[in-house]
């Protein structure tokens, strides 16, 4: 097998991830080709700091979190329209402290989070290939397209300081594009554009409305092969607007966050990847601040 074929699916096995649990971020090498029929199991820890909780689309003015999260993902890749397509199911779980500066309020809480399904589809670049035909592919740029739909399954009491669910729908399209290069095309571009939308939670605060206005970001990843079972990635993605109202007012908190990371992801078979992550808010302008670290583990096998 060749350094670029077994790097290909080396990032298959690491391409999963939470956005709750990473600070928002689009894992580098998520829109790379594989052949269908592969799929994936992954378990994820994370701990994390913050001024938000699980729903890391709004700050908790004044509050501060300690967090121990986990999720569980199971994703597959099949043809479609002659591309590469695949499906994912995220189910998040935490335990969540957290504290309101200036006060005696302080609470703690632990469940499921909103659980989330994605369908992704390569556009350009990723054409449906069989093992066979996979065996001979050399990595080129590729052009992806995903929408990923978190449902409000997680727990939620408006009464509560510390909810897991955040009581509403939200809705994150994405436009990919990666462009491997360099000798044996050992370095990868990642750069992404995605917009979250979200419904009203009618039940903010017990009796009031909140709505949140779309919240475009924008990422992009430069990683390295340093064999052809180790990568390492640098990570930026900026995120601005996402105003509120509350029963219609507007609360006048626009956004605007600068988010840097790294991840590095060793891979001793294609079939087994274990994977580390750093995330911190260094811009955080009506946002989420804080710092993050994950650790996961992913299984990749081809269905028969």
């Amino acid at each position: 097998m060749t350094r670029q074929r077994f790097s290909v699916l080396v990032a298959i096995t690491a391409s999963c991830c939470s956005p709750a649990l990473y600070a928002q971020f689009t894992d580098p090498r998520t829109y790379v080709v594989a052949p269908v029929g592969i799929s994936q199991l992954e378990v994820d820890y994370a701990h994390a700091e913050a001024d938000a909780s699980i729903d890391t689309s709004l700050e908790v003015v004044g509050a501060h979190f300690e967090q121990n999260e986990a999720a569980v993902s199971y994703a597959h890749n099949f043809g479609m329209l002659g591309q590469l397509a695949w499906v994912k199911v995220d189910v998040p779980f935490a335990s969540v402290n957290g504290s309101l500066a200036g006060s005696n309020i302080s609470g703690s809480t632990s469940g499921a989070g909103d659980s989330s399904l994605q369908f992704t589809t390569l556009i350009k670049g990723g054409k449906a290939l069989s093992e066979a035909e996979f065996a001979t592919y050399e990595p080129i740029t590729t052009l992806a397209l995903s929408v990923t739909v978190t449902a409000p399954t997680g727990e939620y009491d408006a009464d509560k300081l510390l909810n897991l669910g955040s009581h509403r729908w939200s809705f994150k399209p994405e436009f990919a594009l990666s462009y491997p290069f360099g000798p044996e095309q050992r370095w990868e571009l990642d750069a992404y554009i995605n917009v979250y939308f979200f419904t009203d939670n009618t039940a903010y605060k017990g009796v009031e409305v909140l709505r949140q206005e779309p919240l475009p970001g924008v990422e992009g990843h430069i990683s390295y092969d340093f064999t052809p079972r180790l990568w390492a990635s640098l990570d930026l993605r900026y995120g601005f607007r996402g105003e509120t109202l509350v029963d219609g007012v507007n609360q006048n908190d626009a956004q605007e966050s600068l988010i840097a990371g790294t991840e590095a992801s060793w891979s001793p078979t294609p079939s087994h990847s274990f994977v580390i992550l750093l995330a911190k808010a260094l811009v955080y302008r009506n946002a989420p601040s804080g710092t993050r670290v994950a650790l996961k583990y992913v299984y990749s096998w081809a269905s028969r």
